[in-house]
């Protein structure tokens, strides 16, 4: 199978509002920087992937992702998360993929070998693959085959809907648990839990939040 990896990022100006209580908007920006890359890296360093896409408007993030050899795709790139995913991957189904899998920016101790494991996971076409949040109520990690094969819908309570929606389709949802996947970084208690996650140890968005000194402000 040709599976392309989809990452959307929107424009980071206002990114992560629900983290203003503990950084400055500069701080978010920052932040939301390290953790792309983290995941950028992750995408690109796996096997088993016909491409990493990047949907985004984002000027710093098309750099980066041009630089490690990823592609960009801009169409639907301001329409949420859901559109741009959406809109990516009927641009890679038109180009012949035969899947696509999809993680958000925001999950730094995701791996290469986790990415791996949510690749391998797919059964044969139609086939769905999820790695839930950490509270069971985000949808970190979907791959799916074809690229349309169910509908998404992101949000933070999307990982139960996504089940559902897979089994209206005649199809048996793998779930898959990765502690990388898992941990997104949305409210400031998710930094205090991600700060003393084993897979999160040595990553560059805990040495920045380190050397920022916010993890002292928890």
């Amino acid at each position: 199978m040709t599976i392309w990896a989809v990452l959307p990022v929107k424009e980071m100006a206002g990114s992560k509002q629900r983290l203003s209580p503990l950084l400055s908007p500069e701080e978010r920006v920052a932040l939301m920087r390290v953790m792309v890359g983290e995941v950028l890296d992750a995408l690109c360093a796996a096997h088993g992937l016909a491409g990493v896409a990047v949907a985004t408007l984002d000027g710093w993030t098309t750099e980066q992702a041009l630089r490690r050899g990823a592609r960009v795709i801009s169409e639907g790139a301001r329409d949420g998360h859901t559109g741009s995913v959406t809109a990516a991957a009927r641009v890679l189904a038109a180009e012949g993929a035969s899947g696509v899998l999809t993680m958000p920016g925001d999950i730094p101790a995701v791996t290469a070998a986790e990415v791996e494991a949510l690749v391998a996971a797919l059964g044969a076409a139609p086939a769905f693959t999820i790695a839930p949040a950490h509270d069971e109520k985000g949808s970190n990690g979907v791959v799916l085959s074809p690229p349309d094969a169910v509908p998404l819908r992101f949000g933070e309570d999307s990982y139960v809907p996504h089940l559902a929606a897979a089994r209206a389709r005649g199809i048996e949802p793998r779930v898959v648990p990765l502690p990388g996947v898992a941990m997104d970084i949305d409210h400031p208690a998710d930094l205090a839990m991600f700060a003393g996650l084993p897979v999160a140890q040595g990553t560059r968005t805990l040495g920045w939040l380190r050397d920022r000194g916010v993890l002292a402000r928890l």
